[in-house]
Order: structure tokens, then sequence, then C-alpha cells
């Protein structure tokens, strides 16, 4: 393919993605396929003669969309939104075009300074304290992690070489070790799965710290199972934090958890990744209310402000601390440059795992410019009002009942009744394929989550969804009361 049809093909690929994204709604949510559909669907091995871009482009529908969860569906209720948005979709095109592996400054030096740049941006659209800013001489910053999971493994392993190299300095007879051995990470019962995995990778015990009956967790939770560890001759060494949990959406108390972890040498990292993007409106930023404890904190602006995946943003108070973790610095990665003072934020190559990154924060530049903050302001609000709107929906059927506060764009609510019940009600939901839900477990009750994803979703959908959901209700009900009967 030269630089003619290049241009040629991609104007169509340009019209098939704007024509699959303005039609998504006619497309059905979730698809009609079995587990290994497609492998009959293509050649056993890659073809020795070259194909025809003709032949490729009919096999996208042919092949691919049949297999094709639509995230961006305003039918598509689950998980949490993947955002999206068409000048995240030219700045991707963009970064592939450009295809640097940004490395390092000499690697390509606008990737490296324009990450430092937006995550700046980006931490004063929420508000976050000027410790976590990079600046022209700050000592903290931000970089673009691939997921939040990266961000926490990145922040726990972080946290274990600082404190190994503290407690070997204050008693130097300890081995690494034995050190190693004594650690104990926490996090709340409610917290992503991916906080006990960032423990199994960086090989440390983790304590799951109960959560109140609002699903959070709070100061005297954290100090009892402290000074439980610490008496039985543990080491704390790191808490993350969850602002908006992915069963309900509920927020941990970080002010009373951050004044603990300070006095307690305990690493505080902050995983606000579905929630965090809902601080840019100033609403919602007293739910962020404490972030000035923390070490490290993260949130996802792939999910709910419009920038294509992936694109997670990570801040620390002290860069130092990563660096000081994971440097390395082989002579084919130094340059003359490097001890300028001008670059001592961007090494960010010492702020992740893998050493390569693409120019993500293209991603950023384009659609804060072209949506402004006032833009994304009301995005997260049109959500946040359309999830109201649905809790009222249900509030309205005396069949159902809401599980947990409605905060963010999340309203968890079921059918009054047994676990089954609710898990037949999904099992027909999904079935059907008209939308599509996931459920949660909130203690020991199976709940149906309703997220509020698409950036097209509108009033009609809300309505639509619960029409369909209140109608699947009434048939199931009817068959188990004949069950009932019938036993």
């Amino acid at each position: 393919m030269d630089a003619a049809e290049f241009r040629k093909r991609g104007k169509e690929m340009v019209d098939y993605v704007a024509d699959y994204l303005e039609k998504i709604d006619k497309r059905q949510v979730f698809p009609d396929v079995e587990p290994g559909y497609l492998r009959p669907l293509i050649a056993d091995c890659a073809p020795q003669e070259p194909e025809s871009f003709e032949n490729i482009f009919k096999d996208i529908e042919k092949i691919i969309m049949p297999g094709v969860t639509h995230w961006h569906s305003p039918y598509f209720f689950a998980y949490f939104p993947a955002a999206s948005s068409f000048p995240a979709l030219l700045a991707d095109m963009l970064c592939g075009g450009i295809g640097c592996v940004g490395f390092s400054w000499a690697a390509s030096p606008a990737c490296t300074e324009l990450e430092t740049v937006m995550l700046d941006w980006l931490g004063k659209m929420i508000n976050l304290p000027q410790e976590f800013l990079a600046g022209t001489d700050g000592q903290g910053g931000g970089v673009i992690q691939g997921s939040a999971s990266e961000a926490t493994l990145i922040s726990l392993l972080a946290a274990r070489t600082k404190t190994i190299r503290r407690v070997q300095s204050e008693k130097p007879e300890l081995t690494e070790a034995e050190i190693m051995g004594r650690l104990v990470a926490y996090a709340s019962d409610q917290a992503h799965s991916s906080v006990e995995r960032a423990a199994l990778i960086g090989a440390v015990k983790i304590k799951s710290v109960p959560s109140d009956d609002t699903f959070s967790v709070c100061g005297s939770a954290l100090k009892k199972v402290l000074d439980e560890d610490k008496a039985a001759g543990l080491i704390p060494f790191f808490f993350c934090a969850t602002l908006g949990t992915t069963p309900c959406c509920s927020f941990d108390k970080l002010l009373e958890l951050g004044p603990i972890c300070n006095k307690e040498n305990i690493w505080m990292h902050i995983d606000a990744a579905y929630a965090g993007s809902a601080f840019i409106c100033p609403e919602f930023r007293h739910l962020l209310n404490g972030v000035e404890f923390a070490d490290s904190f993260n949130f996802n602006p792939h999910k709910w402000l419009l920038v294509n995946f992936d694109c997670s943003a990570m801040w620390v108070k002290k860069r130092s601390d990563l660096i000081g973790a994971f440097k390395l610095e082989p002579l084919y990665l130094q340059h003359h440059h490097q001890e300028s003072g001008a670059l001592s934020s961007p090494w960010l190559q010492h702020w992740q795992i893998p050493l390569g990154r693409r120019f993500r924060s293209l991603k950023l530049w384009f659609v804060l410019r072209m949506y402004g903050v006032k833009g994304l302001q009301e995005h997260i609000r049109k959500h946040v009002r359309l999830s109201h709107q649905f809790e009222h929906l249900v509030l309205q059927d005396e069949r159902f009942e809401i599980c947990a506060e409605v905060v963010l764009g999340l309203v968890c609510f079921r059918l009054k009744g047994s676990n089954k019940l609710n898990e037949a009600l999904l099992k027909s939901i999904n079935e059907a394929k008209k939308i599509h839900l996931v459920p949660c477990h909130l203690r020991e009750k199976f709940v149906l989550r309703f997220a509020i994803c698409s950036r097209t979703v509108e009033s009609t959908h809300i309505k639509f969804a619960w029409q369909h959901i209140s109608q699947l209700a009434t048939d199931l009900l009817k068959t188990w009361e004949q069950n009932h009967h019938q036993q």
C-alpha cells in the first residue's frame, strides 16, 4: 500500500468508523456467538501471497462485527463507560502515524514533554494539590499508564522499595528477605481485584479492611487492623484507598484514613479509576478531599472523560520515589541532555512497567482543547442526571429496591427477593440482548449494576431500558409464582 492508496483507504475507513458510531444503536448490543466462533471463519495460517484491501474490508462485517460487544451503544449499561470521541480517534490516528516509541526524552522530546504538561493540565482541572504537579521545578508530576491496575502495581512496588530501604536503615540486622516476609498491604473489601493482583505480583501479603454500612472504609477499621498486625511483628507499608468502588461506587473516607497512613509511614495510593473524572465538576470535588495525604493518585480519563482507551492518569508527590525504585540506565538510553535541570521531571521510562510508550498524550491534548473544561463537565453532569432518572424509575416500582447510594452515574438495584430470582432476571435481560448489564455482590446480595456508559445515551434509552427490565421482571415473577404453586 503506497501513500496514494493509503489516502483513499484511509478516507474509506474514516467513513466506515463514523457510520458505525452514528448507527451503533441499530446494532444488537451483545453478539450472537459462542466461544470459538471465529477460528472456522478464517484460514488456518497466514496467506503466502498478498490480499487486496477490498477483501479485508469485506471481512470486517463478515467476521469481526458479529463477535463485537458494542461498548459505545446507548444500550450498553455494563461495567463502566468506555470513553470515546472523534477528537480522540483523530489523535490516535496521528499517534499511529508518528509511530514513535517514547522510551526516553531523546527518543521523542514532544512525546515526553506533552505528557508531562497534559498531566499538569488535568491535575489542575481536578484541583490536585500543587505537590502532585510537575510544573517547571516541582518534585511531583504525572504520567499516563495503560490502566489503573498498572498504576496500583507501580505504587505498591515503589512503596515496597521505599519501606525496605527505610527499615534496613533502622534495623540493619534484618535482611531484605526478612523484611519482605513481614510486609503487609491493605485495601477495602470492596476494592478492585487488581489491588490483590498487585500484591501477588509484588510478593507481599495483603489484607482486606472491612467496609461499613455504606461500603466505605473508615479510619477506625484501618487502625484496628494495623494495630493487630504491628503487634504480630508485621510491617504495614501500603494502603490503597478507593474512590468509586467497582461494585457500587462507594468512597473510602480519605480524611480519616490519610492522617493514619502518614503517621504510620504507610504509602497511601488512591484508586479513583472511574469516579475521578467527575472531580472536574466543582459540585463533586469534595469527594476528593483528603487527597493531600496521599503519596500517589490515579484515575482513568479513558473511562469517563471522552479519551479513548488507553489513558490512565497517575500522579505522585515525589517522583524520586518511583525513579529510586525503577531506574536503570544503560548506555544506549543515555544522552547529553539528561542532566538538564529543565528535564528533571520527564524521565517517564522510570515511572512505568514497560520501557516504551505510545504518544498517548495527543488524545488528551485534542480532547481537552476541542471540548474544553465546560464541555467535559456537561458530559459528566448529563450522565449523572440520567442515572438519577433511572434511580427514580426503579423507586417507583415497589417490586425493586436500590442497594447503594447513587452518587456518580451508577445504580445498584435488584428485585426484592432471593439471589436466584435476581440471577434469573439478569440472565433473561442479557439473553434478550436488547440491553447489556453485569452484576456485583454487595455483602450477601446479588445485585444488578446499571451504569450510564455511552457518550450518545439519552433519556429515551433510559426509559426503554427500564420498560424492558420491568417487562422481563413481570414475566419472570409470573413464572416463579406458577412454579411455586406447582411445588
